[in-house]
């Protein structure tokens, strides 16, 4: 049987879980064989770089560059991603429509020698490569030492058993879809930890007008999901988020009703403002546009000028 569907992704351990999960779906919503696709990995600049931060590097595209380049020249016919690694903007005849049911948004703490951050000794080192969860660290202790951790979630892992750190937060979703739960120590509250933007989410990027794949990927989109990253992402690209902004935003739908709590932090944590709005789901991205006003008014434009 000739191959239906290319499905580009990072290569990943956790990459690859997810473009399983995807192809999984479109199997079984469609009666089509394992065969029926193919699993296309794509290495990319933010996979290679590992030696400095990626606001450093050039930002989250550096995760999605040559995947969408592949997408643009046909190589491939849709792409999986993590969302939260998703810049707001994309290429010119690409669009990220479809979502997959959310995954649990919490972060995850793995600690060596505490089981929760509260509990680490005075001056312990944690590491993270994303700008939010140093803030946020910073924030609840300002006495831990934080530094740069990049790698894939097996990498980080070794450099803890390697003694790099004493503890590190990973996503909760990443870590069940790849079967390591027995790793957390302690599952982070929401509203002690907020997550970023489209964190749990499994977004996949097509070609706009390809009406082949769109009517293939409808059958396995959840719509509560894309709602609440409607809200997410309009409350980031508001804002102009990026990899040197520290934001975070969580949505939930129930009953066509929408929610959302937005922060943002200065990088050394000792200034942050909070958002709660409610309204119709079939308004997200305006609530995240409203959402991004009221706290952009409240931090005034010299809280951005001071870290931007």
């Amino acid at each position: 049987m000739q191959t239906t569907l290319k499905i580009g992704t990072r290569g990943s351990p956790l990459a690859l879980a997810q473009a399983h999960e995807t192809r999984a779906r479109l199997m079984q919503a469609h009666g089509l064989p394992e065969q029926a696709f193919e699993i296309v990995p794509i290495s990319t600049s933010g996979d290679r770089i590992q030696d400095r931060p990626l606001s450093e590097a050039g930002g989250k595209g550096l995760f999605t560059k040559e995947i969408e380049e592949a997408l643009l020249d046909r190589r491939i016919d849709i792409a999986v991603h993590s969302s939260k690694d998703m810049p707001t903007v994309l290429p010119n005849g690409l669009e990220l429509s479809v979502f997959l049911p959310r995954e649990d948004a919490r972060d995850a703490f793995i600690g060596k020698t505490a089981k929760r951050i509260a509990d680490l000794p005075h001056g312990a080192t944690i590491g993270s490569s994303s700008l939010r969860r140093q803030a946020l660290l910073r924030r609840m202790r300002p006495d831990l030492n934080v530094v740069m951790f990049r790698g894939n979630v097996q990498t980080r892992l070794r450099k803890l058993d390697e003694g790099v750190a004493e503890g590190t937060i990973l996503a909760y979703a990443g870590l069940k879809r790849l079967g390591l739960e027995s790793v957390i120590t302690d599952l982070i509250p929401l509203d002690v930890f907020p997550p970023a933007p489209g964190q749990g989410a499994i977004g996949i990027e097509s070609r706009i007008g390809d009406g082949a794949v769109e009517n293939m990927l409808a059958a396995i989109h959840d719509m509560p999901t894309g709602q609440a990253l409607a809200c997410e992402r309009a409350f980031l690209a508001a804002l102009d988020g990026s990899c040197r902004t520290p934001i975070a935003g969580h949505a939930t739908v129930s009953d066509e009703n929408l929610s959302f709590a937005g922060l943002i932090i200065s990088p050394d944590g000792t200034e942050s403002h909070e958002v709660r709005l409610n309204g119709p789901a079939r308004d997200a991205a305006n609530t995240g546009v409203e959402a991004a006003r009221a706290v952009r008014a409240e931090a005034g434009a010299k809280f951005f000028d001071g870290w931007a």
